[in-house]
């Protein structure tokens, strides 16, 4: 996990170089001149570029703003889904939050030596829901081809967006003179750039109350700090084991990038089921960057998201079917395996996979879920 980190973050202490001009893209409000420029600025700019969509109106910020935890701000529990570059287009899934992630390990198998009884899992890492690309550069080159997402027909024509931008400059300043000489390669610095960015302070910012908390500058209330205790009580809410907590915050990173069917029932607002009511997302298990022999059992299976910025990035779940944070606790809170809800995915193996884990019902009281709450609210970014 540590690896793939260090590697982008040696791109962006490295790559500061002379550059001419300057200047945002059409989607950037970032227009001032500059002479110096990171790869981490560079992916800034590309960013928040809608000019690289076929409408000229979304770029990777739309569905990943700031101000709302790197996550759409235009969905919700009704519209669970981004609306893409062409109006009326949408896919079958709520968008993840982009901040975190590139801490995320590249997809892969879980090591014998790492599997526990309370967290054993297969596959881990990746990016996506579904870990479908197997890092954050391969992440970042997917958007802009999709028809659902920012429609451009062919990595050439992104490619040519940038060498017209008012940023092409910058482009070549850290790529070099011929950076716009090979198609391929060029498409793939644009991902790597975007990379640097999502793997920026900028992004990940590490500056909750938690945060603070773990620093010896934060004193929790009374109710966040019972929301605490039962978060990490490994015997009641068993919530640590998938989220996991660390003694400072770069180890804090509340998820293992690991892949569970924790139940979640279909939404029934999805476009995708709107448009197909016999549609159902069976996430890892439709992987091509798994054995065919393992897909029946990891149908239904989706990475652990972070918490942080919880707060920001409602709907929840892969689908958006809860609204709120209170809804998504009581969801563990429930006998779903005993059908109280009925998961998406309900394979035979799925009762006895939620039986054996935390899913029987926690028996927490109504102020017990408040506190759990109050907690995730503390790992909210900008408290200092």
């Amino acid at each position: 996990m540590g690896f793939y980190r260090a590697g982008i973050a040696v791109l962006i202490g490295c790559l500061t170089v002379s550059c001419g001009g300057g200047g945002g893209g059409g989607g950037n409000s970032d227009n001032t001149n500059t002479s110096t420029i990171s790869m981490a600025e560079l992916g800034k700019k590309l960013f928040f570029d809608t000019n690289l969509s076929s409408g000229s109106n979304q770029s990777c910020g739309t569905c990943h703003d700031p101000d709302n935890g790197f996550a759409d701000p235009r969905v919700s529990v009704t519209s669970p889904v981004s609306e893409g570059s062409v109006g009326g287009e949408f896919g079958d899934r709520n968008a993840p939050t982009a901040a975190y992630a590139s801490f995320a390990p590249s997809f892969g198998e879980v090591a014998d030596q790492d599997q526990t009884p309370e967290t054993n899992s297969n596959y881990q890492g990746g990016q996506f829901l579904d870990g479908r690309a197997v890092d954050l550069v391969e992440q970042a080159k997917g958007p802009f081809l999709n028809p659902v997402e920012m429609n451009n027909t062919s990595e050439a024509e992104v490619v040519a967006k940038v060498q017209n931008s008012d940023y092409s400059s910058n482009f070549i300043a850290v790529f070099g003179t011929d950076a716009f000489n090979d198609t391929t390669m060029a498409y793939h610095n644009i991902a790597t750039a975007i990379a640097a960015f999502e793997a920026s302070s900028e992004v990940n910012r590490f500056s909750s109350k938690f945060d603070a908390y773990l620093m010896g500058s934060y004193t929790m209330t009374a109710s966040e700090q019972r929301g605490f205790d039962l978060f990490m009580d490994a015997e009641v809410t068993k919530c640590a084991n998938c989220h996991t907590v660390g003694d400072t915050p770069e180890t804090s990173l509340f998820t293992n990038f690991r892949y569970y069917n924790i139940g979640t029932p279909i939404n029934l607002n999805n476009p995708a089921y709107l448009a197909d009511n016999s549609f159902i997302d069976i996430g890892l298990g439709a992987s091509s960057a798994i054995a065919a022999s393992d897909r029946a059992g990891e149908r239904g299976k989706f990475k652990v998201p972070t918490l942080r910025n919880v707060e920001l990035t409602a709907p929840y779940m892969h689908n958006g079917v809860y609204a709120t944070l209170e809804e998504t606790v009581l969801h563990y809170d429930i006998q779903v395996a005993n059908l109280f809800i009925t998961p998406e995915v309900n394979d035979d193996n799925i009762a006895a996979e939620m039986n054996a884990g935390t899913f029987v019902g926690l028996g927490l009281s109504d102020q017990d879920r408040a506190d759990l709450v109050n907690f995730m609210k503390t790992l909210t970014d900008g408290y200092f």
